[in-house]
């Protein structure tokens, strides 16, 4: 009897000790976009109130989850939380505390949101119908004819994946994701590839790209600048390598004036979003969802002129980056380079 009674004082004793189980907290959830007068809201959130609202408009019916638990997490803060994430590239846990939800709620929203971006960019990435107001505005620039987009690569950090880690290495030594964009007079984006590791050479990605093919059939009347790193075609031009004349010399100059858009364009898109800046701590696959995501954000702000001004943007001026060239490997490129420089320059 003595060994039950003191089984049943221990049993007692533990079932004190053990903890109340902490009771669900539900927290006040506020408006940021009516507590925040409209540039602290863009400093936070990248974009102005009106802007975030046609955002959530797109995509309210697929925010809005049907559920019998209390406490939805509204269209509104799912974007919000997205857009924060990417504005500052913060951990998910420092991003809901900005906004009174938890860290795995912040995540789930922020990667919904950004796939559901990304299903957007057949409609906000892409060439115009008519690219003749393209190749008159490239004109305007340095004079260089019949330019329809400029083209470049550039490397967007990512942690190392667990499967073939080796071909994220890029050849500055860090792994990263080789994603090509093509821009527009008006730094819209008007193509993107972001699928490649980052050891992958800017030409191959430009080869195997849907893009290539649309120039190669004739689908899209003009031609792309590109720098040395890319195959000279005839709807692909790249500068002399070793300028021997006066006009091939002007030809270069003028090249880079115009294709330093590009350059420019990744200056406002990575300053826009400081997430492209820093390690991307997520899966390869998830990342180039992400960083299309941008770039679908990037243009609805430009169309709807809720952009970044240029005279407060210090990345816009990016040194163009010249490494080995790449010999035509087809078509007549050089003499169409020839008779631009000689014509035109």
């Amino acid at each position: 009897m003595a060994s039950v009674g003191a089984r049943l004082n221990l049993y007692n004793i533990i079932q004190r000790r053990r903890k109340t189980p902490r009771p669900r907290v539900f927290k006040d959830r506020s408006n940021p976009l009516e507590e925040l007068p409209a540039d602290e809201v863009f400093r936070k959130y990248r974009f102005r109130p009106d802007t975030i609202l046609f955002i959530v408009g797109m995509f309210f019916e697929d925010l809005v989850h049907p559920t019998l638990r209390n406490s939805p997490l509204p269209p509104l803060l799912q974007v919000l939380a997205a857009l924060r994430f990417v504005a500052t590239g913060s951990f998910y846990n420092l991003v809901g505390e900005s906004l009174g939800v938890a860290k795995s709620t912040t995540g789930r929203a922020a990667r919904y949101v950004c796939r559901l971006l990304a299903g957007k960019a057949g409609n906000y990435i892409k060439f115009p119908r008519d690219v003749s107001s393209y190749k008159s505005r490239f004109f305007e620039i340095a004079g260089f004819p019949n330019v329809v987009g400029c083209v470049d690569g550039t490397q967007i950090k990512i942690k190392a994946p667990n499967v073939n880690e080796g071909e994220y290495v890029n050849r500055k030594g860090f792994h990263s994701l080789n994603v090509q964009m093509v821009c527009g007079p008006d730094f819209c984006i008007t193509n993107v590839v972001a699928k490649w590791p980052g050891s992958v050479h800017d030409s191959r990605i430009f080869k195997e790209s849907v893009l290539c093919r649309e120039f190669e059939n004739g689908h899209i009347q003009g031609m792309l600048l590109g720098d040395s790193g890319y195959s000279l075609k005839t709807y692909l031009m790249t500068p002399y390598l070793n300028p021997t004349e006066a006009h091939m010399q002007r030809y270069n100059t003028a090249h880079c004036r115009t294709r330093v858009l590009i350059e420019q364009t990744f200056g406002i898109l990575k300053r826009r979003f400081s997430y492209l800046h820093s390690e991307l701590r997520l899966s390869p696959q998830r990342a180039c969802v992400a960083v299309v995501a941008c770039c679908v954000l990037h243009n609805i702000g430009i169309n709807r002129g809720d952009i970044i001004s240029n005279s407060d943007d210090n990345d816009l001026n990016v040194a163009e980056d010249v490494i080995d060239g790449v010999v035509d490997m087809g078509g007549n490129g050089k003499t169409v380079r020839d008779h631009i420089a000689r014509n035109y320059f």
